[in-house]
Order: C-alpha cells, then structure tokens, then sequence
C-alpha cells in the first residue's frame, strides 16, 4: 500500500472497535487458549511492558517493523517481537514506555512517532508480562539503529505482505507447553512468528482489514 494511501485512513482507526481475544484466539496455540479460560491475572501480579507497533514509509510503501531478539538464556531468546520493554517507574504511561523503549532499542526517536491508539494488553503466561501494544506511525522513511545488545535483527515488512493470508501457516514447534505441537504462525522473511507476538498481530491484521475495507 502506498504510504500517501495509508494516511488517509489514519483517522478511520481511532474509533474503530478491538476485536481483541476473538483476533487473538485465531493464532493462539492450542495450550495457550486452555491456559487462558482460567486465568484470573490478579493473583499473577504480572510484570508490565509495552511495545509499538510501528508503520512508516519506505520507497513510497507502507511497512511495518519487527525486531529479532538476541539469543539469550530466557524464554523469549531469538524471538520475533515488536520494539518494546519493561515499563519503569519513571515513565509517565505505557506510552511513554513504548516509545521510550522504540528508541533505545532501534533508535527511533519519540517525536518521530504518532501515537494512533492502545490495542488490547497481552497476557504472556511464560515469563508472567502484561503487554500493552501501541500502534504509532511515522511519515519520514526511517533509519534503524539497534541496540546490538538486545536486537539480532530488524525486520521491515510491507503491509501488503502482511494482510496477505498466504504468510499465515501452521507450524510445529517445542514450546514452554509441549514439545513438537502444531500451532499457526506468521510465515515472515523466513522466520516463524508464532504466540504472543502472532496474536498481536492478528489484531492489528483484522483492524486494518476492517478499516481498509470500509472506507475503500
């Protein structure tokens, strides 16, 4: 989608209604939909992050950037994520901490961003964190600088690519649930996108989608 396209529908996704766990639970592992029916969060005293997901222009196209974390001793190593973190007591709102997060890991800094609006949070059972996602946009073409110490890779993926259902797979994989389960995924650049990330994405997939369509 050009990126000129893109700005016209922009104030169409302030309002538009979450989908929420409806979108979640069509790429959801099978363990993670059980897990999830009985989960009461107060008496997990989850830990808080937030992350942005981030669309802006490049060669005119509008895409969207993930990240590839660093390989590490934790259940999140080498992982597909959105650019975000821990909130900290210093930060006014999960806003602030993603945006503030955004920058120290791919360098993009906060003036840079508009802030859309919240999507739904993301209970991550693994490693006990409440996801609150962003969605942000830039209209300059952005230069990435990641935190070599947190970020393995950036990924620039075009919002064509991303709203079309043939990266969508199922993929069998060992999980913090079970070894060797099939469970949908994203097929993306040639890395599996799977679990929380996936189904955070498959919210912003079906907001755009609606909005895309209604206002065509």
């Amino acid at each position: 989608m050009d990126f000129q396209d893109f700005l016209q529908y922009v104030p169409n996704l302030i309002p538009v209604e979450l989908p929420a766990e409806r979108s979640h639970i069509k790429m959801a592992p099978p363990e993670r939909v059980e897990a999830l029916k009985s989960l009461d969060l107060k008496t997990q005293n989850p830990r808080i992050a937030a992350v942005m997901m981030l669309l802006y222009p490049k060669n005119d196209k509008t895409h969207l950037v993930l990240i590839v974390r660093n390989a590490y001793n934790g259940v999140h190593s080498s992982q597909i994520a959105f650019p975000g973190g821990k909130y900290e007591t210093f930060d006014g709102n999960y806003e602030e901490t993603a945006l503030r997060e955004t920058h120290e890991e791919v360098g993009i800094a906060p003036e840079k961003i508009e802030v859309i609006k919240h999507f739904t949070p993301m209970y991550i059972p693994p490693s006990n964190f409440l996801v609150y996602p962003f969605l942000g946009f830039s209209k300059e073409e952005l230069l990435f600088y990641p935190d070599i110490r947190e970020v393995a890779e950036i990924i620039e993926l075009p919002l064509s690519v991303f709203l079309n259902d043939e990266i969508i797979i199922d993929a069998t994989l060992s999980t913090s649930y079970a070894d060797n389960i099939v469970v949908p995924a994203f097929n993306i650049q040639n890395h599996v996108v799977w679990g929380a990330t996936a189904m955070m994405l498959s919210e912003l997939r079906e907001v755009l989608k609606v909005v895309f369509e209604e206002n065509s």
